[in-house]
């Protein structure tokens, strides 16, 4: 039986037609971007501001969001990555993929440090900074304690800190029940923990906070203080007009694959001035050979920054970015003799190409897009990378992995190389035979263990999980069973 009749169902459609159409051109406005680069810019002035009043503390950005509002000129150069979804209900994590201990020296040296990071309409605080952040604080405290324990420590808080606006106390109690297991993961895991004076201590602050908390070096305060600023306002609904021409969003730096045009937080801080000075029309027409030009093969003499060597294993594999490298590729790191050979990683053709620079010492290899991605870095990427990988460890020269990012593809290929050519301690396994004893005693836990080596020396490396199941897929499945998933590898 119809719940309406033809009639009332009629009129019900009609009725919606304005409605959707409302919703249709709310999503393009919240698309577009020149709505989206004003409203950064105006979240910009809030984080200056607060920047301003603790001049003394450091200021990082949360990847990835976080760079849109934080002036490469005052912010570190260091990495912070807290990621939402280990903040998120039920999902609460300490996660060893990204444990930012790197940051633990620049808060001991600079007294504390301030974390910028934003958030899409609904919240006030996005999530990595409301629970994430104080999970690591808490676990971070708790294993200092343990691990440094002293007489010094005995009155050492390891409480865990939430906001109260944010997290209620039952969600905070099932957090707590969590913390000493993270802890025991932490200290059990290959990274090195450095002690602390005084215990972390995560601060709030949004465009709604009227007071200031006073951190100032004067006060001695019994902790280190995190602050974490949440750049945006906070609208409960739709957008709001602003009397300059744009409608403001909270959260724009949020997910800019879906509205920047190809536009990053670095070609926006680089052109900043001139895009904010384009009316909306002429905004697309100026993007355009912005994001054109570093398409482009970048061709420099020096290195634009070093890649990062993995420290465990005395330096002989490298991690780094494409775009970081001079060109033509030196043969060795300055200051050093050891021969250097490269395995590049791009999803750009020319690099690969033979007119490119091409030799015995360098591998360049073509990455593809989608799922074909996944079953070529499994079926080809890695089986030649380790096959070249290989030749020059026997050779004794050092090899620079570096893909488009730095982050992903050469974290996967650096990390499938320490498996199956260095053992437990770091050592080089010469010997076909070492080489194999490997390859059979492999592990998810010895791979955990051997992709820690890499984010010590490299915290920015964020490999994707499809690339971690391929690397395990390659190391711990025999040839003919990965020739018969490599029908379909979209796991």
């Amino acid at each position: 039986m119809l719940s309406r009749t033809l009639p009332e169902a009629l009129n019900f459609r009609r009725d919606q037609v304005p409605v959707q159409g409302a919703l249709a051109e709310l999503r393009k406005e919240s698309l577009d971007i020149y709505n989206r680069l004003h409203s950064i810019s105006e979240d910009i002035d809030f984080v200056n501001d607060i920047c301003a009043a603790y001049p003394h503390l450091p200021v990082l950005p949360n990847q990835r969001c976080g760079a849109w509002y934080v002036d490469p000129a005052i912010a570190r150069e260091e990495t912070a990555y807290f990621k939402s979804t280990d903040g998120h209900f039920g999902n609460w994590s300490f996660n060893l993929r990204r444990p930012n201990l790197h940051l633990l020296s620049i808060i001991a040296c600079e007294g504390g440090m301030i974390l910028v990071d934003s958030t899409r309409a609904g919240k006030k605080v996005p999530d990595a900074l409301s629970k994430t952040v104080p999970i690591w604080c808490a676990v971070i405290n708790r294993a200092v304690r343990r691990k440094y324990s002293s007489p010094e420590k005995d009155d050492w808080d390891t409480q865990l800190y939430c906001s109260a606006s944010a997290v209620s106390a039952q969600e905070q109690a099932q957090i707590e029940a969590r913390l000493d297991t993270w802890v025991d993961s932490l200290i059990d895991s290959a990274y090195i923990l450095a002690d602390l004076l005084q215990p972390l201590r995560p601060v709030w602050v949004t465009p709604s906070t009227s007071v200031l908390p006073d951190l100032s070096p004067g006060r001695n305060l019994p902790f280190y203080p995190i602050v974490c600023v949440s750049a945006s306002q906070q609208i409960h609904e739709g957008l709001q007009r602003r009397s300059h021409g744009f409608a403001y969003i909270q959260g724009s730096g949020d997910d800019h694959e879906s509205w920047g045009m190809g536009l990053n937080p670095p070609l926006f801080w680089e052109n900043k001035d001139e895009l904010l000075a384009c009316d909306r029309p002429g905004l697309s027409a100026l993007i355009r050979p912005i994001v054109a030009r570093t398409r482009a093969p970048a061709q420099h003499d020096g290195w634009t920054v070093k890649p990062s060597p993995i420290s465990h294993i005395g330096g002989q594999i490298l991690v780094g970015v494409v775009d970081d490298l001079p060109f033509p590729a030196p043969r060795s790191l300055p200051g050093s003799s050891v021969a250097l050979a490269y395995v590049l990683l791009t999803h750009r053709p020319w690099l690969a190409s033979p007119q490119n620079g091409a030799s015995e010492d360098i591998l360049g290899l073509q990455m593809l897009e989608g799922k074909k991605d996944q079953i070529h870095f499994l079926q080809n990427v890695l089986p030649r990378s380790m096959a070249f990988i290989g030749t020059c460890l026997t050779k004794d020269m050092q090899i620079c992995v570096c893909c488009d990012t730095g982050k992903d593809a050469c974290v996967g290929v650096a990390l499938a190389a320490l498996q199956l050519f260095f053992d437990d301690s770091g050592k080089f396994a010469a010997t076909r035979e070492q080489q194999a004893a490997l390859s059979n005693t492999a592990s998810k836990q010895s791979l955990q263990k051997r992709l820690q080596w890499i984010i010590s020396s490299r915290p920015q490396a964020n490999p994707s999980r499809v690339t971690l199941k391929r690397v395990n897929e390659y190391i711990l499945t025999s040839p003919s069973f990965r020739r018969q998933r490599g029908v379909d590898c979209s796991t």
